[in-house]
């Protein structure tokens, strides 16, 4: 364990009110909610250093990597995981496979896509959240890396996304799936290309995947007001960096309007995979998640829906230091595998 990180797990272990002390002396209340002593220390902390904006997107990547690797759990060690590639639009696609170590025989799976506004992130972003759905789920898991913007903008993520999702749902056997029972998940961006899949799929007459999975996922590029408002500056994801993705990630503003690129937009919700929608009380995306899951729910789409009312958005890479954020991914992963089993 480097230096740094055993600064910041031994300050996270000291009392909530010790923490909120060193955090501006009173808790942290938006929208009738109070933000957890833990993520009101980090928020403080992340705050004192430049956001990201003011980063060429290959620093932002690095800067985000290292402060991640701060914060994240361990690996469960009852999960083989294997690189493999998957093919792409353009080229092979980085993956990794998750599989519990005493399975028999092909398990039901989740294709899963990391966070990052498409611009940041990669296969660790998500590697210890994975493992934990993994096991919890008694699911395998397919972890896709997918292009990034600005390098490769919309709609490129999208484009790998439903390639992979595509492959996995044919080649079932071969990475130890139960074929017809394969979900997509992700969060924040990774939950918007899973939104996109489900309808993408519908549009196409395809059967699709079994679940979609959509941790405080982006459903609309032009969302105003509310929690866009309320939680505009709190860590780790303001407004000002969700204008910045989409400035990246987009070739034009009014690609935003493109049901590829804003799935709230589709006038019919109808006929999708039931879904399980968690979003962050501390987020701006928290209001449009909610208001996705409502309309989910009004088109006879089943749906699993909680707001983890004291956590901000890319609490599933923080379970190494907030007991509460663990404690959500647990149950996120209760979740999938009640829905997939």
């Amino acid at each position: 364990m480097s230096v740094q990180k055993f600064i910041v797990r031994t300050l996270l272990k000291l009392p909530d009110s010790i923490l909120i002390k060193m955090s501006g002396g009173k808790p942290l209340a938006i929208d009738g909610r109070i933000l957890d002593a833990r993520m009101q220390f980090l928020a403080a902390q992340g705050a004192k250093q430049p956001s990201i904006t003011t980063l060429d997107p290959v620093a932002a990547r690095a800067g985000t990597a290292d402060g991640l690797k701060l914060l994240d759990g361990a690996p469960s060690e009852s999960v083989t995981v294997r690189s493999i590639s998957v093919p792409g639009p353009a080229g092979s696609l980085a993956a990794r496979l998750y599989t519990l170590k005493d399975a028999q025989g092909p398990l039901p799976g989740l294709v899963y896509f990391h966070f990052g506004g498409c611009v940041i992130g990669d296969l660790d972003t998500c590697h210890t959240f994975c493992t934990m759905i993994a096991e919890i789920s008694q699911c395998a898991v397919l972890n896709v890396a997918y292009r990034l913007a600005p390098e490769h903008k919309f709609p490129a993520a999208i484009d790998d996304a439903l390639a992979a999702w595509r492959w996995a749902d044919a080649h079932a056997d071969e990475i130890g799936m139960i074929a017809g029972r394969i979900g997509v998940g992700g969060d924040s961006a990774g939950g918007y290309l899973s939104a996109v899949i489900a309808q993408e799929e519908r549009r196409a007459g395809r059967s699709g995947p079994s679940l979609q999975l959509l941790i405080y996922p982006v459903t609309d590029w032009e969302w105003q007001g509310g929690s866009m408002e309320s939680c505009a500056d709190v860590y780790p994801l303001t407004r000002e960096i969700m204008d910045w993705f989409g400035g990246l990630y987009l070739n034009d503003a009014a690609e935003a309007k493109d049901v590829r690129v804003s799935p709230m937009k589709s006038s019919d919700l109808a006929g999708l995979p039931p879904a399980i929608v968690v979003t962050a009380g501390f987020d701006p995306l928290r209001d449009q998640g909610a208001a996705y899951a409502e309309r989910l729910n009004a088109a006879g789409v089943p749906v699993t829906f909680r707001c983890e009312d004291s956590l901000a958005h890319a609490f599933t890479a923080m379970t190494g230091v907030v007991p509460k954020a663990k404690e959500a991914c647990e149950a996120i992963a209760r979740d999938v595998g009640r829905a997939l089993r």
